[in-house]
């Protein structure tokens, strides 16, 4: 009985039956049907997959019973190791106040999620569903569940929770799927974000100015109008007022001693507990999420610093692939294996989306992706290129989650159109509620939207043997970090607050 309501709680249910779209515009419909038609007419993108091919085996075959040799065209692509000056250094008083904010509720507009709620060490930096549970839910990472009556969610966070190793480098200057935090020297505050000229100075980096947002949130920390003071002035759009949600937040931290020592001991002008602003809260869980999920010290990493034993020959087989016929360094590239650019691969949409809607529809199910910062439709249906450090464990991957093994993640990316016609719902990792799961597959569901999401690949369609494939998925464990795996330590027993970390 434990195990089938555990199964009821953590696994998606197929709703294809109900999971549906309505055309609210019959004629904008059928116009943009028939420009989708002749937009992907003649292209590629409905191959079939190779069949195999098993010369390109043997060849692979024949090179593991000798000595694997990285292949000319991957030295010459083959990025610098990755060294200290590549990061923000972080003083180690700095992480450890981070730390405890990270994983505080304090943070929260009803003081029920942190952080760490969608961000959390024992799912590797992510939250191990496919899109994230926030403000009103119940739990940790795949066990999290929608919450209860009143109290429960509104609607699932609409992107997947972005893992976060490695962010302390200094490469790393766009933030969020959509790239709506950028560092820019232009601005008065040094960025360019959702907050526009009310973003304050004085942060640190992207990453910090990233962890201004999170609380700004209604579906992930503030909670809905009503509920508390924090929630109204998110909805009312008071961010950086008197009033507004930073100062309410840090107005609470003033309040606890403890924390107030801590401060003081960290930034030169904090003097007096009202010295303390949210732009010191992001700067110190900036800290700490730069410094703490640092991962350089995978096979690949010590392959780049000269060990050249340190990769088997299946995964020198692989970096061959990937840097070669996988085509896969095209994006994914440099020393974080991410171009940092934003790329259209035509990744399965589910649940609540953006509110964005292809013409004929108005239910906001749609995500245009980087399209929503840039106003630009060239753009639509572009997200952030993601490093592939530790990806064998940041999983699920895509902008919304979609896939639950990394494999299947990979093979996507060889023939989009196959991937989405053949897309398994079943693989989605969400808990079930009725009214929220009854629109998570409609875009998937929709023919018309499913093609949408084809119409504008920046990728095309390449052939690989299963394998190749094999091989891929020994690099993705070359360039994955053993220090990684176990993070248990990473999470505080207690916090200055007193709110529970583990509930």
């Amino acid at each position: 009985m434990k195990q089938k309501l555990l199964t009821l709680l953590i696994c998606s249910v197929s709703l294809s039956a109900v999971a549906e779209r309505k055309v609210e515009d019959v004629n904008a419909h059928k116009q943009y049907k028939q420009a989708l038609a002749k937009s992907i007419k003649g292209s590629n993108i409905y191959e079939i997959e190779p069949s195999f091919d098993f010369e390109t085996v043997l060849d692979i075959s024949n090179q593991l019973n000798g000595a694997v040799q990285v292949s000319q065209n991957t030295l010459n692509q083959l990025p610098e190791a990755v060294t200290d000056e590549d990061f923000h250094i972080q003083p180690a008083n700095k992480v450890a106040l981070g730390k405890l904010l990270f994983f505080d509720k304090i943070l929260s507009g009803n003081l029920n999620d942190s952080c760490a709620t969608c961000h959390h060490p024992f799912a590797w930096s992510g939250d191990g569903l496919s899109l994230p549970i926030g403000e009103g839910g119940d739990g940790v990472g795949v066990t999290r569940t929608t919450g209860f009556m009143e109290a429960g969610v509104h609607e699932r966070v609409p992107r997947n929770a972005p893992q976060i190793f490695n962010l302390g480098a200094k490469v790393f200057n766009v933030m969020f799927h959509d790239g709506r935090v950028v560092e820019d020297s232009t601005q008065p505050s040094g960025f360019i974000s959702p907050a526009g000229n009310d973003l304050p100075l004085g942060l640190d980096n992207a990453l910090a100015a990233q962890a201004m947002f999170p609380v700004t949130s209604e579906t992930e920390m503030a909670g809905q109008s009503g509920e508390n003071s924090v929630a109204d002035a998110t909805v009312a759009g008071d961010l950086a007022g008197e009033n507004g949600v930073w100062a309410q937040l840090a107005a609470r931290i003033q309040g606890i001693s403890e924390y107030v020592v801590l401060f003081k001991d960290v930034y030169p002008d904090v003097n007096t507990a009202s010295d303390i602003t949210f732009v010191h809260i992001a700067n110190a869980l900036g800290a700490f999420e730069g410094d703490i999920w640092r991962a350089d010290n995978s096979a690949f990493d010590k392959y780049l610093r000269g060990d050249t034993a340190a990769m088997s020959p299946n995964q020198i087989a692989g970096m061959n692939v990937f840097y070669g016929d996988g085509g896969c360094s095209q994006c994914h590239n440099g020393k974080f294996l991410t171009s940092n650019e934003f790329k259209s691969v035509g990744m399965p949409q589910i649940g609540p989306g953006k509110g964005d809607n292809l013409p004929g529809f108005r239910d906001g199910l749609d995500d245009f992706g980087r399209e929503r910062e840039t106003g630009d439709s060239a753009d639509r249906f572009k997200f952030k290129v993601p490093s592939l450090r530790n990806a064998l464990l940041t999983g699920p991957w895509g902008h919304a989650g979609a896939y639950n093994d990394l494999r299947t993640t990979i093979k996507h990316h060889l023939n989009p159109a196959q991937a989405l016609a053949n897309y398994d719902e079943s693989q989605v990792i969400m808990p079930y509620r009725r009214d929220l799961s009854a629109v998570d597959f409609a875009v998937m569901n929709d023919t018309l939207s499913r093609n949408a999401l084809l119409s504008n690949l920046d990728i095309a369609n390449v052939s690989l043997t299963e394998t190749q494939i094999d091989r891929l998925m020994d690099f993705m464990d070359a360039v994955t970090d053993r220090s990684s795996i176990d993070l248990r330590t990473d999470v505080p027993t207690s916090v200055p607050s007193g709110l529970p970390v583990f509930e």
